[in-house]
């Protein structure tokens, strides 16, 4: 076992990645990201620009599963404006102020007749809300109360220049190959337009994390998924079902960049490596968070749906609707912060070490403690507690009967998974172990 490969605190996150990924994040802030058109296409070419991504474009009208890819989208003006020609809600102002797929529209309207078609916040007067119509024909504004208010009675000039029309859902992906072709799918969704925390932070954390492993050897290969939220899944899985088996774990990421706990969420399985691994690394960090798999959230409960299955679980600080500026424009580059994303980048590369090096061993002097003070393993003045590096050599030995990985060990010893890696590194360096195999993944 090599030291430093995939992760070490000294090496990765690679220097400044957190400032690195927040002005990530400022530059596609202002992009009109949707489920398909040119939004989604350039954010994956900025992102290209920084990892090689592979594009695909999905016909609209293709059944994938039990949905069909819907007619692109795409958008270069909306305003509602005075008869003076003054607009008081304006899209080049905020993307947000229109209803997402919202179908063309030119009208003179008064308040009244407007009303319908407008939406606010309910709980925030200053701000915008998100919405989106992806399936069903309609239109609408978005705008704060305080906007509102301003209105008069009209008539107002109604305009949204859009189209609706047979186009393409597109996608990134990349795969990182390793030493063998069991995947690590990690996958985060790109549909959303000027929202940052969710889900600019996720995309932000992913290309950073692709542009790491891309420079570090990997016994595993990863494959990344930059996807239109639910559609975009979907039609992965529609057009990759034969590469399913491969997938021995999984994390779908989103909303890392907010103050909330490092959480992570368990797959449907529930006991998968990737559970355990997730499981570990939370548990060792600050205020970390566990919850159970729900059928709700991102696009993990499609990896999970029973007819997949896939040992997919979820790496977040705050959930939808956990913080309260969720699906309004209010979730602005502000609300994310570098070390936060950091922070996150740390988490999963941890997840992702664990799946890398946990490693089942041999003790091959286990009649007795060998004696690790001749082979330099232990420190000379003896009467003192024993450190955390003597105590991962000694619980290393000891549960090391070929039966148990490194993870196994942690989970029981309480110490961290890297500290009985760097141990069992040593302790295979000194001749007093033996690597045995590796553990189903």
């Amino acid at each position: 076992m090599e030291k430093g490969v995939v992760l070490t605190s000294a090496t990765f996150p690679r220097a400044r990645a957190g400032e690195r990924m927040h002005a990530l994040a400022a530059e596609l802030f202002p992009i009109c990201r949707s489920i398909t058109g040119n939004g989604v296409r350039a954010t994956l070419r900025e992102l290209g620009k920084r990892i090689p991504l592979e594009l695909h474009e999905v016909a609209s009208g293709t059944q994938v599963l039990d949905w069909t890819i819907p007619e692109e989208w795409n958008i270069e003006d909306a305003y509602i404006a005075t008869s003076e020609g003054r607009r008081v809600v304006d899209f080049r102002a905020s993307n947000l102020h229109v209803v997402g797929y919202s179908e063309p529209m030119r009208a003179k309207m008064t308040l009244a007749e407007l009303r319908p078609f407008l939406h606010t916040h309910p709980h925030n007067p200053a701000w915008i809300p998100y919405r989106t119509s992806y399936y069903s024909r309609t239109w609408g504004f978005c705008l704060s109360d305080h906007q509102l208010s301003s209105f008069g009675e009209g008539p107002f000039e109604v305009v949204i220049d859009s189209t609706l029309e047979p186009g393409s859902l597109t996608y990134g992906e990349l795969l990182l190959a390793g030493e063998k072709d069991t995947e690590v799918l990690l996958s985060t969704h790109i549909c959303h337009p000027s929202l940052a925390n969710d889900n600019l932070s996720g995309i932000v954390l992913l290309a950073e994390l692709a542009a790491t492993l891309a420079d570090a050897p990997r016994r595993l290969s990863y494959r990344f998924l930059f996807i239109p939220g639910t559609i975009g899944s979907i039609a992965w899985l529609a057009r990759n079902e034969q590469l399913t088996p491969r997938i021995a774990a999984g994390l779908v990421v989103a909303c890392v960049g907010d103050a909330g706990p490092i959480t992570y969420k368990r797959s449907r399985r529930g006991d998968a490596l990737v559970d355990r691994a997730g499981a570990h690394v939370v548990a060792h960090a600050e205020n970390g968070r566990i919850i159970d798999f729900v059928p709700w959230g991102w696009d993990e409960r499609q990896f999970n749906s029973p007819g997949f299955d896939l040992p997919v679980g979820g790496l977040t600080r705050s959930f939808e609707g956990e913080f309260p500026e969720y699906h309004s424009s209010a979730d602005n580059v502000e609300l994310i912060h570098a070390e936060r994303l950091e922070e996150s980048l740390r988490a999963a590369l941890a997840i992702v070490d664990v799946l890398e090096h946990d490693r089942v061993h041999v003790n091959l002097l286990p009649k007795g403690e060998p004696q690790l003070g001749k082979r330099g393993l232990y420190r000379g003045l003896g009467g003192a507690d024993p450190g955390t590096q003597q105590l991962a050599l000694l619980w290393v030995l000891n549960q090391s009967d070929g039966m148990r990985s490194l993870l196994e060990i942690a989970d029981r010893s309480g110490i961290a998974f890297t500290d009985l890696a760097d141990a069992a590194r040593d302790l295979v360096e000194a001749g007093l172990l033996a690597q045995h195999e590796w553990p189903s993944q």
